[in-house]
């Protein structure tokens, strides 16, 4: 289950940040729906004019949890200032690694098993200075498709921002309104999903 705790707004809050932090009883309930399926869950998180080091930390509590995984979205990472929704945003390689860092910092300290870090990604800009992340054996790092539209578009996305920029491991988005918002398009099949190269290891319906 992939939820999104810290939701980037057109309003600027009290703060002016443009983020919006969803409540905990809300997180609660989704361990809950988890906890019946013996499901994973990913806390998401949009930080609009905010940063990771500073909305990361709230949820230590829940990364704490063996179930539990974090999933980082620069599309509403504003580092120029501009409103979210407005243009696309980014992180760099530092901000990913201040991550990766936090989250083998808490696997080491709590004898957990390993965290998934989840990058979504549909253009080059989204992600700088790839080749600066750094891996940890305590952390399982995914980039993600992210992009939305037809088929071929996909693809495109895929092997030119994903597999032309690889890290670790590989996913990819399946949008189940927005992949056929324009006819013919259809949603992409587990089977055509499967014959990407390389083969991604994480796949999200949304």
């Amino acid at each position: 289950l992939h939820y999104i705790a810290i939701v980037a707004q057109g309003d600027g809050g009290k703060d002016g940040k443009y983020r919006y932090r969803m409540p905990f009883k809300q997180i609660d309930s989704v361990l809950a729906m988890a906890k019946t399926r013996n499901a994973l869950v990913f806390i998401d998180v949009q930080v609009a004019l905010s940063n990771i080091s500073a909305e990361l930390p709230l949820f230590e509590s829940y990364l704490k949890m063996p179930n539990v995984h974090f999933a980082m979205d620069p599309e509403f990472s504003m580092k120029t200032g501009a409103k979210p929704g407005t243009k696309i945003g980014t992180y760099d390689a530092d901000d990913v690694n201040f991550t990766s860092n936090y989250l083998s910092k808490l696997v080491k300290e709590n004898n957990l098993p390993p965290k998934i870090l989840i990058l979504h990604r549909f253009t080059k800009s989204m992600v700088t200075n790839y080749k600066n992340i750094k891996l940890h054996p305590e952390v399982q790092f995914v980039m993600d498709m992210d992009g939305w539209g037809e088929p071929e578009l996909k693809k495109g996305t895929y092997r030119n921002h994903i597999y032309a920029e690889p890290v670790q491991f590989t996913g990819f988005k399946l949008f189940y309104k927005n992949d056929i918002k324009k006819a013919p398009n259809h949603m992409m099949t587990p089977t055509e999903v499967l014959a990407l190269k390389p083969k991604p290891i994480y796949i999200q319906y949304q």
